[in-house]
């Protein structure tokens, strides 16, 4: 390996342990909180090496939005992926968020949060935060016009509106859960996604095999 190769590896390496760190710290903290000055002496790195790799506080925040999609593309949608397509899917798409939400040492979503904070701010933060709700809706749209194909919603059942719902319990669950702090947040969460299911599906037993215990 070359001396460029090696500088070049070590730079990832250092790269990934800040977002690492700093991914953890929005969770906690909230993403304005974060920045380079405290994140290096956190880490015992120096500003100007930490200066050097995002070149801002806005571009780290962005950075780690940007860490934080592909990790929920790798712990929420693409497991969701593995189950056929229609309620199956959508359930397994409920759970894996519920455990997101409920994941990063219990600290929330990310992207939750962060669109709390910036909702009236103006500027690429804001705009990055609201292109991966918007991302998160026509995901969950698909999957619900999918399930439509399948047979097991209604025609007459609207996607886009049940995808509103749907983000809507999930959003209601973050609250539930990280404010409320209620033990029966997951019990009433999964019983509002059978309650909306159960208004558009084509059988009762479509409910029955994806809500066994329910």
């Amino acid at each position: 390996m070359t001396q460029a190769k090696r500088a070049r590896s070590k730079g990832e390496l250092t790269r990934q342990k800040v977002l690492e760190r700093a991914f953890a710290w929005a969770g906690a903290s909230g993403l304005p909180s974060l920045t380079i000055g405290e994140l290096a002496a956190d880490l015992g790195l120096s500003k100007s090496g930490l200066f050097a790799h995002f070149g801002s506080k806005e571009k780290l925040q962005l950075a780690v939005l940007e860490y934080a999609a592909g990790q929920f593309e790798q712990q929420v949608f693409r497991p969701a992926l593995s189950h056929p397509r229609g309620l199956p899917r959508l359930v397994a798409l409920f759970e894996d968020w519920l455990d997101w939400i409920d994941g990063h040492e219990r600290r929330g979503c990310v992207f939750l949060s962060a669109a709390i904070d910036f909702d009236d701010r103006e500027g690429p933060v804001r705009d990055a935060i609201a292109d991966w709700f918007g991302k998160a809706d026509a995901m969950i749209t698909l999957a619900m016009t999918l399930a439509q194909r399948e047979g097991q919603l209604g025609c007459d059942a609207d996607p886009a509106q049940l995808a509103f719902e749907f983000h809507g319990i999930l959003l209601k669950y973050h609250l539930a859960s990280r404010l409320s702090r209620r033990p029966d947040g997951r019990v009433r969460a999964r019983a509002a996604l059978r309650s909306l299911f159960s208004h558009h599906v084509t059988s009762p037993g479509v409910l029955s095999h994806v809500f066994p215990c329910s």
